[in-house]
């Protein structure tokens, strides 16, 4: 099943392991946050790849410094071994022939201010977001909301109140692979209860 963003881009969504997702349309491949957990299926084919930020979940950089593809991430990471091209909040770029806007900044803080890294979302097609490690609301408005399920820097309250202040069309998890099935079944039943946007889960492999 393919979606259709407000531009009339039809694309396919696969959900890999924790914040891993790739992006499909008429034989292009784009690739956002293929970390140390998701699959190297993730990578296959992929013309671009867009990372969020330097933590190693979401960026694993022995895969993609053999990949040979254009990476895209934060100017401000530091991330070793990877050529990348740098992205500033609010830049607009194309990436494998995908329309992407950077928002956001910084990665959300987990305590003491800590860690205070740069992190940035991305949306892709004016339709699909992908926040990364962080809660940013973005402006426009947003047809499929990739939204962090858990994390050290995360309350499932705040995940439930960023679905709704972006008030997406739809929204499927991501981030949530430190979790066991017990309490994924508990956030997914949160956020299946109290927000009114269109949220299923989404298991690693699956596409829509």
């Amino acid at each position: 099943m393919t979606i259709a963003d407000s531009t009339l881009v039809a694309m396919r969504i696969t959900k890999y392991t924790h914040a891993c997702v790739r992006l499909e349309h008429q034989g292009r491949v784009l690739v956002i946050d293929p970390g140390t957990w998701s699959e190297p299926s993730a990578l296959a084919g992929a013309d671009a790849v867009l990372v969020t930020h330097e933590h190693t979940d979401h960026i694993d950089v022995l895969r993609l410094a053999g990949l040979g593809v254009p990476v895209y991430a934060p100017a401000d990471a530091t991330i070793p071994q990877v050529e990348v091209t740098g992205v500033s909040c609010g830049e607009e770029f194309t990436a494998a022939g995908f329309r992407v806007h950077a928002v956001g900044g910084r990665h959300a803080f987990i305590y003491g201010g800590q860690p205070d890294c740069a992190n940035l979302g991305y949306i892709v097609e004016g339709a699909v977001y992908h926040p990364g490690d962080s809660l940013h609301v973005p402006e426009q408005p947003i047809e499929t909301l990739l939204v962090p399920a858990q994390g050290s820097w995360l309350k499932t309250a705040e995940a439930i109140d960023f679905v709704k202040a972006v008030s997406p069309q739809r929204a499927f998890a991501i981030h949530e692979a430190q979790i066991n099935e017990r309490g994924l079944a508990s956030v997914v039943g949160w956020l299946s209860e109290e927000t009114n946007h269109g949220y299923r889960y989404l298991s690693p492999g699956e596409s829509i």
